[in-house]
């Protein structure tokens, strides 16, 4: 890079990129707190029993009740963590700090989340790539979030990705 070029890169992202951050954990999941997710989501509709109707859910293939994909058992979390992308706290070289947006995210699931689940969450920062755009230089941050539960399952990944100009 000759030193007209601009980059958003820093030094904390090389160090960060690939390695996982630490861990949190959610409070245990409740069947109250599954129903009423259900409920507030699927408003004004029913939701599907499974969610909500503990004899119902015994039949399913599930053998109990079980939580939507979209349920975030971080949701009534006290504490918030840090950004997620570690280092990119950055500013422009005029000293104005960056503005950023979400530039959209991909979620895959795993195993269902359960009452009784304690779900963890890790992120790391997988990459990035810079380029200039409409809004002048740009740089396209993907990162990677993953729950699993306290048996070590798999619940789900997401894959986002941070627009930072």
């Amino acid at each position: 890079m000759s030193d007209t070029e601009v980059s958003y890169v820093t030094a904390e992202m090389h160090k960060a990129k690939g390695v996982w951050g630490s861990s949190r954990t959610a409070y245990p999941i409740t069947d109250t707190d599954i129903r009423r997710w259900a409920m507030a989501t699927y408003y004004p509709e029913r939701p599907p029993r499974v969610y909500w109707d503990t004899e119902y859910a015994k039949t399913t293939k599930y053998g109990g009740i079980i939580a939507p994909p979209d349920f975030n058992p971080f949701a009534w979390s006290l504490e918030r963590p840090a950004a997620m992308a570690r280092g990119l706290s950055g500013a422009r070289p005029d000293g104005k700090p960056l503005t950023g947006m979400n530039g959209g995210q991909t979620d895959t699931y795993g195993v269902p989340m359960r009452p009784g689940d304690v779900i963890s969450a890790r992120s790391r920062l997988v990459d990035w790539e810079e380029r200039e755009g409409r809004l002048g230089h740009t740089m396209y941050v993907r990162t990677e979030i993953e729950w699993r539960n306290q048996r070590d399952e798999l619940v789900k990944t997401r894959m986002s990705i941070a627009i930072r100009y």
